[in-house]
């Protein structure tokens, strides 16, 4: 079975280690410090757990999935994998410099891809030294349940690039769809402006935090209001999609919702800082100011 590197041991980086090592696939995960890693594995083993209790996984396969992850702050290690994602920070020049730093110590074979969720794969991949070797993979969140994967082909890449990404989509049991190398591609295209235009109407009064997320639950049989989902995605890379978006199209109706950029900073990022659209000590929605 071939190895799989991810970069990121977050929330992308760490569920898809996840699938892959279920996948029977050797993973080695890297992060910038070996108790960040760490934290992803932790991640790892009580998403795993779960699965156990529910009955999708058995105990064995639990412990042999663990065991094919190997943590390491030493992107060296990444010259065994046939297959390399990122799942960094939604940030291009991050993602860039990670790439200048990599691809030195990459078989010359191997494929890289990136999670991005809005950013160009053509430019993406002019920033490495194998554009026909680079594709998008973009994964949803929380990745373990979520069953679909993005495939998004830059300008430059390859026939055999593009069957690698879809033997390995179906290898770990999700379903592919394909995607034009668009600013945020298919999913976030529409997903996103329908969450930024719900905090246009918050922001301007028309509906509180709780009716607006009734409203689309009830009214459009979402199964998550868009401000819930907002929190979920985090506000921060919602706002880094609009702001894409905004500059790849040029369109106005793209602009991100004043309320957005200021809960951005105000460091009021949904779930994971604890606070967004609601305060996750309390459950209860924040009031607007």
């Amino acid at each position: 079975m071939q190895t799989i590197g991810v970069i990121g041991g977050g929330l992308m980086g760490s569920g898809i280690a996840h699938v892959a090592a279920v996948a029977g696939y050797d993973v080695i995960l890297s992060e910038v410090a070996m108790d960040r890693a760490e934290r992803g594995k932790a991640s790892i083993a009580n998403n795993l757990a779960r699965q156990v209790a529910k009955g999708i996984l058995t105990d064995a396969e639990m412990v042999s999935s663990l065991d094919r992850i190997f943590l390491t702050v030493d992107t060296d290690r990444f010259a065994d994998a046939a297959l390399v994602i990122e799942a960094a920070t939604e940030n291009e020049a991050l993602k860039t410099k990670m790439f200048a730093d990599l691809c030195p110590k990459l078989a010359q074979d191997s494929v890289l891809a990136t999670n991005t969720s809005s950013i160009s794969i053509t430019r993406l991949a002019a920033m490495t030294d194998r554009p026909d070797r680079f594709i998008g993979l973009h994964f949803f969140n929380p990745v373990p349940m979520m069953g679909l994967v993005e495939v998004i082909r830059g300008l430059a890449t390859g026939d055999a690039t593009m069957q690698i990404a879809s033997e390995f989509v179906a290898a770990i049991g999700k379903t592919m769809i394909e995607a034009q190398d668009s600013p945020s591609f298919l999913v976030n295209r529409i997903l996103c402006p329908l969450l930024n235009e719900a905090i246009f109407a918050l922001g301007e009064g028309i509906g509180s935090v709780r009716d607006i997320d009734q409203g689309m639950k009830l009214g459009a049989n979402h199964p998550m209001g868009p401000l819930t989902l907002a929190d979920f995605v985090g506000l921060d890379t919602l706002l880094a999609i609009m702001r894409v978006m905004q500059e790849g199209f040029g369109d106005p109706k793209y602009r991100p919702a004043p309320l957005l950029v200021k809960y951005v900073e105000a460091g009021w990022y949904g779930r994971k800082s604890g606070r967004g659209f609601y305060d996750y000590t309390s459950g209860e929605p924040v009031p607007t100011r």
